[in-house]
């Protein structure tokens, strides 16, 4: 456990969300003197929350004297490193890191870090859920569910299975676990990193950056970034592979329908078809899920029951209705084209494709194959439709643009038949007619409930 010396007494935690609402908690616990700083409005209950704490704060505005003149800043992951004000820390030499480094300086548990261009919610969800259907003392955080930071505060777990995205390891320095997991690296946020790839690269390689040979990295050997870059960097981690596409003596593989981890403590063979998860990408998913549980002890007996009982969270491929034998697909979460890819290839049937949003740089021949073999029309569902529209003219037959969830709906309803798939999947960001992806698929699913009534 980490052991301060209290010298950066003064810390200022910049943002005040969860993440941020959870540092400030954590830090006035450890005697800090702590000021929170947002410069847009804050969410009434952190506001509750941060009066009972008696923590100072500000709102609609940095004070850039009184945040300058701190000794740690504990940053928002949503704050690029490319802002005047954190140059300007930095410049200063005052350390800016985020919640997951300063909440891990305070716990001893165990760590399972996990992070991926796609599949990460999926995967820390399951990889919790056969943790704690296994009766262990288990935590879960990061980039989902409670802040990570409050939970060290206030809890005390054995271990705790974090979300972990590129934006939080830009701002780590010590941050280690004991397990880590590598699913994927595809182009995603490259408005955030210049639009240079090995940047992004280079942030979701953080995740092992201070493992040691007592340590271990999970990873899909099946990706050509990830396989590469391993290639060129000296890594102390001992490597479990993951693979769809190989049979592994040591790792884990889906082959014949059949998921199946083969680790120094024995083999755990699964049907994959019996689990509630679909899907290639799942079977990702999983593979990685059950290598962690074998990691840390989990007998194959509860990973199956675990495996067989999980419910996977809100919009990750969440059917909503079905209606007149259409089916309705809420995949909002899919902010980046590779979710969009493992979207397109759960289905074998014809689909009405629900996508855009805020595009972030997006290369859409990646899904270009797909969409033409299954896509039957294209819902432009955006304020930014040129990109989408351009690149799908001609091959898909059909293209609607709107900036109407229920307009969008209700197209799709026009131009699907029985049998057909109606899949909200974005490819891209959703701020520019919604709060976040969730808001994006409450309403998507209200307007598809909204069908059912007019009937």
């Amino acid at each position: 456990m980490f052991k301060s010396s209290l010298v950066q007494k003064k810390v200022v935690i910049l943002g005040g969300g969860e993440s941020g609402t959870g540092a400030a908690i954590l830090a006035k616990s450890k005697g800090f003197d702590v000021f929170l700083s947002d410069r847009g409005q804050l969410n009434q209950k952190y506001i509750d929350i941060l009066h009972r704490e008696n923590i100072p704060f500000e709102q609609g505005i940095h004070s850039e004297s009184r945040v300058l003149e701190s000794d740690l800043i504990i940053k928002s992951p949503g704050i690029p490193d490319t802002v005047a004000l954190i140059v300007a820390l930095k410049e200063k030499g005052i350390p800016v890191i985020s919640e997951i480094e300063f909440a891990s300086r305070y716990t001893s548990a165990k760590l399972i870090a996990i992070t991926g261009s796609n599949g990460k919610t999926t995967t820390t969800l399951l990889t919790y859920h056969l943790l704690k259907n296994a009766g262990l003392n288990v935590g879960l955080a990061g980039n989902i569910g409670d802040s990570f930071a409050w939970q060290v505060a206030e809890k005390q777990f054995d271990y705790y299975v974090l979300e972990i995205s590129s934006f939080q390891l830009d701002n780590i320095q010590g941050f280690h676990p004991q397990i880590a997991v590598l699913l994927n690296i595809t182009p995603d946020h490259l408005d955030r990193y210049a639009y240079n790839f090995q940047n992004y690269i280079d942030s979701k390689f953080k995740i092992v950056q201070n493992q040691t040979a007592a340590d271990h990295l999970i990873y899909f050997d099946d990706s050509e970034v990830i396989v590469a870059e391993l290639s060129k960097r000296n890594i102390d981690s001992q490597k479990i592979k993951i693979s769809l596409a190989n049979k592994l003596s040591e790792g884990a593989y889906l082959d014949g329908g059949k998921l199946t981890s083969n680790a120094p403590n024995g083999t755990f063979e699964q049907n994959f078809e019996e689990l509630p998860i679909k899907g290639p990408h799942n079977a990702i998913n999983a593979l990685a899920a059950i290598s962690v549980a074998q990691l840390v002890g989990v007998s194959s007996e509860k990973i199956s029951e675990g495996l067989k009982s999980f419910t996977n969270a809100p919009h990750r491929l969440e059917e909503v209705e079905v209606i007149d034998e259409v089916t309705y697909i809420n995949d909002s979460k899919a902010t980046n084209v590779d979710s969009v890819f493992y979207a397109l290839g759960s289905f074998e049937r014809p689909i009405v494709l629900i996508a855009g949003g805020v595009d972030k740089g997006n290369d859409y021949s990646q899904i270009e194959t797909l969409v033409r073999n299954k896509v039957k029309a294209l819902i432009v569902l955006s304020k930014d439709f040129e990109k989408l529209e351009s690149y799908f003219s001609g091959i898909v037959p059909q293209i609607y643009i709107t900036q109407d969830v229920q307009a969008a709906v209700d197209k799709a309803q026009e131009w699907s038949v029985p049998g057909d798939i109606v899949l909200l999947s974005p490819a891209c960001a959703s701020f520019d007619l919604f709060k976040n992806y969730e808001d994006r698929g409450e309403k998507f699913k209200a307007a598809v409930r909204n069908l059912t009534s007019q009937k």
